[in-house]
């Protein structure tokens, strides 16, 4: 999801542009289509690409979606906040990942 997204942000993806078939990339990033299919419909709910029945994926016009530029720079910066605070108390950036998996697992399980 986070590749898309930058792909995205970085304009090597286009709005328009189709994205590679589930199996395909599956197949190239070693992993369960399944994944693949769960990263798509995600990035769908999100507004990042539009799945189209039959046709495939592709990625979202943004001038139909909704902007969020302004939401990802605030999440950036609080993230580097939150990284500059826990290096200062000694963290490394496994436990970093760590606590942000763990925290993340915590409310999916929560949800279900």
């Amino acid at each position: 999801m986070e590749q898309i997204r930058h792909a995205i942000e970085t304009c090597a993806l286009a709005p328009g542009d189709q994205l590679p078939a589930i199996r395909v990339l599956a197949q190239q990033l070693v992993i369960s289509p399944n994944t693949v299919v769960k990263a798509y419909t995600e990035l769908d709910r999100e507004g990042v690409i539009e799945l189209r029945q039959g046709s495939g994926a592709f990625v979202a016009d943004r001038e139909k979606a909704p902007r969020r530029d302004k939401d990802v720079r605030l999440a950036r910066s609080a993230v580097r906040e939150l990284v500059t605070r826990l290096r200062r108390h000694g963290f490394s950036e496994n436990d970093m990942r760590r606590f942000l998996e763990a925290e993340l697992a915590a409310r999916e399980e929560a949800r279900t």
